[in-house]
């Protein structure tokens, strides 16, 4: 069960020089505040997802229960050490692991001395859990996942949660905007160091401010492109998986500030109901095979996942189960008549029954190129009924004439389109 979610910044200053900076300090009441919501929910763990804490080959999860260490910053190294000595919950990391295994991705559990843990995690943990009254666990961000693997890794920890009974408070370490000075400058001179940053930033502010994660979600990748967001701002696709993919929360936002040029928040989010989870979407899963649709007449799947995209295979106008094709008349002399506009709405439709069943639908189509084996006698035809479907979704469009289609059929259609 989550109990409450949070977005923290995780750089040293707020842990290490509050007085260097009022909005360091203002940063670290703001934390103060933060570990109160915490205190007064009384979580069986606290769980850590920080962009700090890269892997390249799948995911990680701290299993040592007791790790202790003394950290250095490598950026901010002149702030001074960090000695820690954490309690963390070793069996919800294997339970987290093995639900995370499950979906296809490497997993492994880290439980040795002096195993780094990240500059993030630390000031987080320091500052929301200084007297280590609750259990901590943590999780690893892969630098190379994509918003459906980042998600699902999201689903499988709050599975792991309900699997193992756990009350927990979600914690995301993350900047906004992460646009450092590349230059040395005087703690009392910074601010956000470009205004288009702020801007973005203040707007993300002001949408979890009014516990709209979901929204924030959606508009993670237009953010980390135009903010450059910390790690793409890939850390809010985790948190909304987690946090059951909606926007029922009631938001307080805490503050905003620069550090060293970046964007740091203090924002927690308290569900106004249960979350319920979403079924992780597997790896091996990138292969789709619609249930619903027709058998594919060759080797070849209905659709195949690529990061965020369906790459769908030639699609036709066959129905499923029947061996009449729709809008194909053969006559006696066995020459074939098309009825071009009913064989236009069964490809479509079909189109529609494959990407629903992958999880997207015919607004997320991005690209369709179109197969006609007359183009002249069948194009007005086929062009009125696309109208009525894709005159509001407007994907960009290629029309080809062919000689022939592998069955007797005047009409296919080959689709991409994106995973919401």
């Amino acid at each position: 069960m989550i109990l409450k979610s949070m977005i923290v910044p995780g750089l040293p200053q707020v842990l290490l020089s509050p007085e260097a900076n009022p909005g360091y300090a203002s940063l670290k009441a703001a934390y103060a505040k933060a570990r109160a919501e915490i205190e007064e929910v009384n979580p069986d763990l606290i769980l850590y997802y920080s962009t700090q804490w890269l892997s390249v080959l799948g995911y990680t999860f701290q299993a040592d229960p007791k790790p202790e260490w003394t950290h250095v910053d490598h950026n901010f190294h002149y702030l001074g050490s960090m000695p820690y000595q954490f309690r963390c919950d070793s069996e919800f990391a294997s339970s987290y692991a093995k639900e995370v295994k499950k979906l296809g991705y490497h997993t492994m559990l880290a439980n040795y001395r002096g195993f780094p843990i990240d500059t993030g995690t630390i000031v987080a943990q320091k500052l929301l859990n200084p007297e280590n009254k609750f259990l901590a666990s943590m999780v690893s961000c892969n630098m190379y996942a994509e918003k459906a693997e980042t998600i699902s890794l999201g689903r499988a920890g709050l599975q792991a949660l309900e699997a193992s009974n756990k009350k927990a408070v979600v914690v995301l370490v993350s900047s906004l905007s992460s646009r450092f000075f590349i230059k040395e400058i005087d703690p009392k001179d910074d601010h956000i160091s470009s205004a288009k940053d702020d801007e973005w930033n203040r707007k993300i502010c002001e949408l979890l401010g009014e516990g709209r994660l979901e929204d924030v979600s959606q508009v993670a990748r237009d953010f980390g492109r135009e903010a450059n967001g910390d790690m793409g701002f890939k850390g809010m696709w985790w948190l909304n998986g987690i946090c059951g993919e909606t926007n029922n929360f009631q938001g307080n936002f805490l503050d905003y500030q620069a550090i060293y040029g970046t964007g740091a928040t203090v924002i927690t989010l308290t569900p106004k109901q249960k979350i319920v989870s979403k079924k992780p979407i597997e790896k091996k899963q990138n292969i789709v095979q619609s249930e619903s649709a027709p058998e594919p007449v060759g080797a070849y799947p209905h659709a195949r996942r690529e990061g965020d995209f369906l790459f769908l295979s030639g699609v036709g106008p066959r129905a499923k189960g029947k061996k009449e094709i729709p809008g194909v008349n053969v006559q006696k002399d066995g020459s074939i008549i098309h009825d071009i506009p009913l064989q236009t709405r069964s490809v479509i439709e079909n189109v529609k029954t494959i990407l629903e069943s992958s999880g997207s639908s015919l607004d997320h189509i991005v690209d369709i190129q179109v197969f006609l084996t007359d183009m002249k006698s069948q194009f007005s035809a086929f062009n009125k009924v696309y109208e009525e479907y894709f005159k509001d979704i407007q994907a960009t469009r290629t029309t080809v004439e062919v000689g022939s289609l592998p069955t007797p059929i005047a009409v296919e259609f080959k689709v991409i389109a994106k995973i919401p």
